[in-house]
């Protein structure tokens, strides 16, 4: 029985029962001091256990200390987004559209008109809401996902990418342009905090084990930042050691050591010490390396290279890759999802005006299904978890 059983078990009374499993897990019968019932002391109330890590203030519990993503095994569904239609939202940049694609037939069977440069369709913190970031249009979209259906936009300036902090106290617009983080209420996405930073083009992120900081890729400088989570603060700011470096998605690992930055200018991924943010090495992958996506058994991470209509297979255990997928007539994988079963890796064809269905046990292109222009980041939803931190779907 794992130590946080036994001391659940303990504090709910139930302690007699767990201690007598024990023994009977232990020594032989015959080992053990003959002791009658009369003489066993009433067990005291056990101490609770030390947690492993002090979390962000208001953040649900880490399910299990060496992976984050514990929480997303195929079909674990939260019973908020159980009864939702299976489906496949894809933002058309150039189109101001949202394609709607039902897994199950491979065909779009919605199209959304919403605002100027749609770049990513974005699951809200307590997955209610899908949220379609109108760049241009200075907007955000919201969508039903219960029943598909747009709702009236909200105006939001430069919202590139969105994020949620782990506690679901705040939504981060990545203001890309605007050069600045926005801290904003979740669900009225009124302004809390605006960071100014330095740094060009803030547009992916992802946040640590205990949620008290995420890292952020700023792609038009080549820079990372370290942001603290409570204080909404600039901690740490680089630039990553490649002329003309432009980093794009960023994903932690199941353990929560280290964070991997997809690089489309360097080819690969760079893999950082979070906690330390010391200088990162890169791991080559493929041409235009561009978005990560961690499989529902947290031991891969299918990186897509958009230059060369390639994914990448990359092992957790081993630190490289072990798989390279080509799409049949080439392509350009960017950015999207895996299917609640995970069977399925979805990813948009950002210059080819498609989506790409792709079978993650062996790599078989799946279907090519036709949508709008610029077609970027799609999210496949529902997916497993109990919370969402944003972007395409990061669930914890």
């Amino acid at each position: 029985m794992p130590p946080t059983a036994i001391a659940r078990a303990l504090a709910t009374g139930a302690a007699l029962t767990v201690l007598a499993t024990l023994a009977g897990c232990g020594a032989e019968a015959r080992d053990r001091p003959d002791r009658t019932l009369a003489t066993v002391r009433p067990a005291r109330p056990a101490v609770p256990a030390k947690p492993v890590f002090r979390g962000l203030p208001g953040m649900p519990p880490v399910l299990h200390p060496h992976d984050v993503y514990a929480a997303d095994r195929p079909g674990r569904l939260s019973p908020v987004v159980r009864n939702f239609p299976s489906r496949v939202y894809v933002p058309n940049t150039e189109s101001d559209t949202v394609s709607v694609i039902d897994p199950k037939t491979y065909e779009v069977v919605e199209t959304i008109h919403v605002g100027r440069q749609p770049q990513h369709v974005v699951p809200s913190w307590d997955l209610k809401t899908l949220w379609v970031n109108n760049n241009r249009g200075h907007t955000l979209t919201p969508i039903d996902p219960r029943t598909g259906k747009a709702g009236e936009p909200v105006d939001v300036h430069d919202p590139y990418n969105l994020y949620f902090t782990p506690n679901g106290k705040y939504a981060v617009v990545m203001a890309s342009l605007d050069r600045q983080l926005v801290f904003r209420d979740p669900h009225t996405m009124k302004v809390a905090k605006t960071v100014p930073v330095s740094c060009y083009g803030v547009n992916h992120a992802d946040f640590s084990l205990d949620g008290r900081y995420f890292i952020v890729s700023c792609e038009f400088s080549g820079e990372l930042l370290k942001v603290d989570t409570e204080k909404m603060e600039v901690v740490g700011q680089q630039r990553l050691p490649f002329e003309g470096a432009m980093p794009q998605d960023v994903k932690i690992s199941p353990d929560g050591k280290r964070f991997y930055v997809a690089d489309m200018m360097a080819d690969g991924m760079w893999i950082l010490d979070g906690d330390k943010f010391t200088r990162p090495t890169l791991l080559p992958t493929g041409k235009g390396t561009h978005g990560l996506y961690v499989s529902r058994d947290s031991r891969e991470m299918y990186v897509s290279n958009r230059g060369e209509g390639t994914i990448s297979v990359f092992d957790f255990a081993k630190g490289e890759v072990t798989k390279k997928w080509r799409l049949p007539n080439g392509g350009s994988p960017d950015m999207g999802g895996v299917s609640a079963d995970g069977k399925v890796l979805w990813l948009s064809g950002r210059y080819n005006s498609e989506v790409y269905a792709i079978d993650t046990r062996t790599g078989e292109q799946l279907a090519r299904i036709k949508v709008g222009r610029g077609p970027h980041g799609l999210a496949v939803y529902p997916q497993p978890g109990r919370y969402s931190l944003g972007h395409t779907g990061i669930f914890r």
